[in-house]
């Protein structure tokens, strides 16, 4: 599964959520991709296949929460 997570009005750095996604996924999941401009950034996570998608989107909403960025978060969820 790809997730594309779209920030408008990040209060904190995009590195910092990078690496709060990257030690609650681990094996799990890798940042593939960021970027920014505009006044938005993104980060790109791929999920493992294997990994149910709803636990998956739990997880990462629980990250978002956790760092206070859940409510400037949009994501684009693929396969």
């Amino acid at each position: 599964m790809f997730i594309e997570i779209v920030f408008m009005g990040l209060a904190i750095d995009r590195d910092d959520v990078e690496e709060a996604l990257e030690a609650a996924f681990g094996a799990d999941g890798e940042i593939t991709g960021a970027g920014g401009g505009m006044g938005r950034c993104h980060l790109d996570l791929e999920i493992e296949p294997s990994l149910d998608r709803g636990a998956a989107l739990e997880r990462l909403w629980s990250v978002l929460a956790g760092l206070g960025v859940e409510e400037c978060a949009t994501l684009n969820v693929g396969d």
